[in-house]
This record gives structure tokens, C-alpha cells and sequence, in this order.
């Protein structure tokens, strides 16, 4: 975990900060709990651009991003993003863990339509790639597009993945849809990478020894260490396309 100096923070800092297009907060969040998440939410952002290798602008999706803290919360739902509004939200008391997992896609939703030339406004980048739509050249754009290979597809490219596969049994098990959409196997893959990057419990859960860790929900093995390279090739490219601007 970063450094963390004994200082004040709000989420006025954070938006300075980060650039975030807007930051809302609940009525009922009192001052302590308002002033306690804007600290750990400063480090957990903090935490991810160093994962990352990447500015500030990278974070708050060059301020496209809106955040809110204590609105509109869903019972057992800790966090969640909204692509009609591009707005990430942290339920009041929410759990620690669950913002790499949010983030990542806040940022999948908002490179479809860069990615993809025929993307449907709300679709997911990751989504939109399984489903064959028509890219983007860009040398970029082919490094995000290994990195849904390697979370979605086996080694050789010919065969869905084992993440997939352990997925799909899952939701078969539980009779939902959720483990197996391609947005939440690379969410959860992006977890993992961040997971094995920096040390932050409120910017991401346990990815190898938790329950569903252990049920194989997260990338292990190979698998987790091909998906690790690409992320890392793509942030760096990412980072350095930014830097040359």
C-alpha cells in the first residue's frame, strides 16, 4: 500500500485529484464516514494508477467519470457502475475489495465505442469483442484485445478459456447469468492482475484465497500470468501513447 501521510482528505482532494466529472454523496453519510471513505478512496485510487503505471487522467476516464458515495445503494450490493450515466458508486459502509473490480468496468464501458466502430452505446468492450464486432486499427486497441484473449480464449486461441469454463458451470449451478459474461470474467481478471500488483484490501479483494478464488472464479495458474503480461503490455502502451500527446 502507498504511503499514507497522517493528512485530511475530502472528496473535494479526490476530485482535484483525479478529475472525476462530478462526486455526489448520500444524505445520510455523516461526516466521519464521508470524511474516513474519502481517505481510503484517495489511497485505493492511488494505489491503482501506480498498478497501472498510468496518470491521473487515466483514472477518472480523461473526467468522463462521475462517482457517488452513499447513493442509491441495492441491498448486498457493495458497488456497482452504471453505463446510462458512466457513474461509479460505493455504497455507505460498503465492503473493502470492490473498487479494481467497479473501475475496470467504468473503463471497458468506456472503451467500446473507441475499440469498436459499431458498438452499441451501452455494450462493454469485452462484449463487444466475443459478439465479432468490427475494430478499430490501432496498434492499442490490439493490445486490450489480447488481453480479452487471453481471459476469454485457451492458449491457442481455439477454445474458450478455463476461467470460462469454470464460469459457465457456476452459473449453471447457481441458474443465474453473471459469472460467465464476458465483462465480469475480465473484471475479475483485472482484479486479479491488481491484486498481484499492490497491496490495498479497499481497492481489491483476496483473488487467490477466497471463497470464490478458490472455486477458480479468478484466473489461476498460466492462465493468470499470460492475462498479467498483456494487461501490463497494454497499460504500458497506454501510459506511453498518453506521455508522447
Amino acid at each position: 500500500m502507498s504511503s499514507q501521510p497522517n493528512l485530511t482528505i475530502t472528496f473535494v482532494d479526490v476530485r482535484r485529484r483525479f478529475d472525476f466529472r462530478s462526486i455526489s454523496i448520500g444524505r445520510w453519510v455523516s461526516n466521519a464516514e464521508r470524511d474516513r471513505s474519502a481517505t481510503q478512496f484517495y489511497w485505493a485510487l492511488e494505489d491503482l494508477m501506480r498498478a497501472l503505471n498510468c496518470p491521473e487522467l487515466v483514472i477518472s476516464l480523461r473526467g468522463s467519470l462521475s462517482f457517488q458515495y452513499g447513493i442509491g445503494g441495492r441491498p448486498g450490493v457493495a458497488a456497482h457502475y452504471d453505463p446510462s450515466t458512466r457513474t461509479f458508486s460505493l455504497a455507505k459502509n460498503a465492503g473493502p475489495g470492490s473498487i479494481a473490480h467497479e473501475w475496470f468496468h467504468a473503463l471497458d464501458h468506456y472503451l467500446a465505442a473507441k475499440v469498436f466502430s459499431d458498438c452499441p452505446r451501452a455494450m462493454f468492450a469485452s462484449t463487444a469483442w466475443l459478439s465479432e464486432a468490427t475494430p478499430v486499427v490501432h496498434s492499442l486497441n490490439d493490445k486490450l484485445l489480447q488481453c480479452f484473449q487471453a481471459i476469454l480464449l485457451s492458449s491457442n486461441g481455439r477454445q474458450p478459456s478455463e476461467l470460462f469454463a469454470i464460469s459457465a458451470a457456476m452459473d449453471k449451478k447457481l441458474k443465474v447469468q453473471y459469472y460467465a459474461k464476458p465483462e465480469e470474467m475480465c473484471a475479475r481478471a483485472f482484479e486479479a492482475f491488481v491484486d498481484d500488483g499492490v497491496n490495498n484490501n479497499f481497492l481489491v479483494g483476496n483473488t487467490r484465497t477466497s471463497k470464490e478464488a478458490k472455486c477458480g472464479l479468478y484466473p489461476q495458474g498460466q492462465q493468470r500470468e499470460r492475462i498479467n503480461i498483456a494487461f501490463t503490455s497494454y497499460f504500458k502502451s497506454l501510459a506511453a501513447a498518453i506521455s508522447g500527446q
